[in-house]
Parts: structure tokens; sequence; C-alpha cells
């Protein structure tokens, strides 16, 4: 059978062709976070036929999760299975012709770079403003398109960036929103069907672009679904902008080796990242923690609970700590029960 007859509901659509096809089937896409959005995206895609999808992500499967996160069932809950493991495991049962990484990674200034070579495109399916930063530094950096994609509530933004073209990041937000000046998923919280559009038209873009068809997005497409509202509106690019106006790239300078933490959106939960140098065995820690608490572990992850928190440790040495927003005592609980 030819490969592209498994496409052929799409290489019957004029404008995407063959040719079209052909272009996806040699392209390599990294999709940082497979959560809400970063799970439409990789589906859309891996079911498109993109030739190369390397899916980044730190989070394991929560049953939360699943009202809106399309890729993952109870089972993966069942089994903490890490959320890029997950979703590689269910795509390449999709489509076996293409390939397809999953990477339990932290995204961070000191590996941003190295998960975005020799990507053709980069899309954004993270939770934070901070992450979204380093991608953009990265991508102007090294020239690698990139589309920024966000949901909340009911209503969701994207835009498609094409580093020197158009405008970048930093164009439209010349710094991080202000702590507390923006709804979160713990605050407004999210309804899947914004999830599914918003994701949906940046997996579009992403196939415009990739394919060299179509009419790209040249500013911000932003969608309400309670309200039933479709905007768009243009975005230039400022000359005056740190990143791509001044080749600036504040983000990827801050790279650190000291532990750093990130609360964790809608999770009442924070991450202890320790930085480079930090391999654990997870079964050695298991037998150390015995006795302290229930403790279960696979390949992939370890998993203490305790009566007010539970602590999910990496092989990387990274942990996230359940039952607390306040970074000072997660540390406090990471330094007794990790130790490092």
């Amino acid at each position: 059978m030819n490969i592209l007859d498994r496409y052929i509901r799409q290489t019957i659509f004029a404008p995407l062709g063959k040719a079209g096809q052909e272009r996806l089937l040699s392209a390599r896409v990294a999709i940082i976070g497979c959560g809400a959005n970063g799970s439409v995206m990789a589906n859309t895609l891996a079911r498109a036929g993109v030739g190369s999808l390397v899916i980044v992500d730190r989070d394991f499967v929560e049953l939360h999760n699943l009202q809106r996160q399309m890729l993952f069932d109870e089972d993966d809950v069942a089994r903490g299975t890490p959320k890029a493991i997950a979703a590689a495991q269910k795509l390449r049962r999709v489509n076996s012709t293409i390939r397809i990484e999953g990477l339990v990674s932290d995204v961070n200034a000191e590996n941003i770079e190295d998960l975005i070579a020799g990507a053709t495109l980069v899309m954004d399916g993270t939770d934070n403003f901070e992450t979204r930063f380093l991608i953009n530094d990265a991508c102007v950096k090294h020239r690698v398109p990139w589309v920024y994609a966000g949901a909340v509530a009911s209503y969701g933004m994207t835009l498609t960036i094409v580093p020197r073209e158009t405008a970048c990041l930093r164009c439209v937000f010349p710094r991080e929103p202000a702590p507390g000046s923006m709804p979160t998923c713990d605050t407004a919280g999210v309804l899947a069907p914004i999830v599914n559009v918003l994701a949906s038209i940046a997996s579009m873009e992403a196939i415009k672009y990739l394919a060299g068809a179509g009419t790209r997005n040249a500013g911000i497409i932003n969608v309400d679904l309670w309200d039933n509202s479709f905007d768009q509106f243009a975005i230039a690019r400022r000359e005056e902008c740190p990143t791509c106006g001044k080749n600036q790239y504040d983000y990827l300078s801050g790279a650190r080796h000291g532990a750093r933490t990130a609360l964790l959106c809608g999770r009442n939960a924070v991450q202890i990242n320790p930085g480079h140098g930090h391999a654990l065995n997870l079964q050695t820690l298991a037998e150390r923690l015995r006795g302290t608490g229930k403790v279960s572990v696979n390949e992939y992850l370890l998993r203490l609970e305790l009566d007010a928190n539970e602590i999910t440790v990496f092989p990387d040495g990274r942990a996230i700590i359940k039952g607390t927003d306040d970074a000072t005592a997660a540390r406090s609980l990471y330094a007794k029960y990790v130790g490092i």
C-alpha cells in the first residue's frame, strides 16, 4: 500500500494535495507540553501524518486531566503514567508509520535548545508564560517557527510566530504578566470545547506552515465559545522588542544550577527541580522510603503517599509535591524524603 493512501481524505483537498502531504511527512515537530492543548495538537498532527513528533512533558496523568485531555484514560491514571509516555504509546498505535518520541522532562533554559534542535516547527502546549518566553527566546534565536496557544475558562488565543518575519511573543507581551493578574485554571477553570477548538486552530496553522500552503494567521486569533465570539487582531513586529528586535535572549540566559520551583496550575502542587547532576535510582529510593508512607514505583516514577502530601519523584531528580502551594514547604518535604 502506498503510504499516502492513509491520507487520501487530505490529499484530495486540492490546496494541500500530495505535495503538501509529502512536506508533512518530511517535517519534524516538537510539542512542548502535552496537557490539554498539547494532547489535541499531538493527536491531530500524528493523524495528519507529520513524519516526526517529539512530545515533551514533565507531568503524569491524573483523574482531573480526563475532562479535557483527550489522549489519556483511567488506565493511565491508575498506572501513574507520565503524559509524554502515555501520549507516545497511544499515538504509535494510531500511526505506526511516523516517528514519535515521548520525553519526560522539565523544559528549562538548560535543555530547551536541545529539545527544539532539528525541529521544523514548535508547538506550545504549556500552561505558563515563563516557559512560553523561553520557547520564544530559543525559537527566535535559532529561527524556528512556533505556534503559541493558550486556553482558560471558555476562551483562548493563538499566534503563529515566524522569526524575523512576524511579531514574536515579546512583541505582544513585553514582559511576563504580574502574578495574579491573569486568570488560570485554578481561578477560572477550563472547559474542554475551547481546548479542542483553540488547539485545532493552532494545529491547522501548523499544517499550513509545514505544507507551505494556505493563509497563515498574521496576528492573534481570539475565540470565546461561551459568548460565541471569534476575533482576529493584526500584530506588527516591534523594532524595540528585546527578543526579535535587539537579539536579547533574557530567558535563555537565565540558566542556573540551583533548585528551581514552579507552582503547578490547578494542582495545589509544587514542582522541585534540583538541576543537572541528580540522577536517581528509583528502586533504591523506594527501599529507603519504605515505612515512611505508601510507596509505589515503576520505570518512570516513584510515588510516596503521606498523610497530607503526595510526593512523585522522577529519575532526573525532579519531584512534584502535592498538598501544598507553598514553595518553602515543598522544598522542606523534598529535602526530608528525597534528600538531594
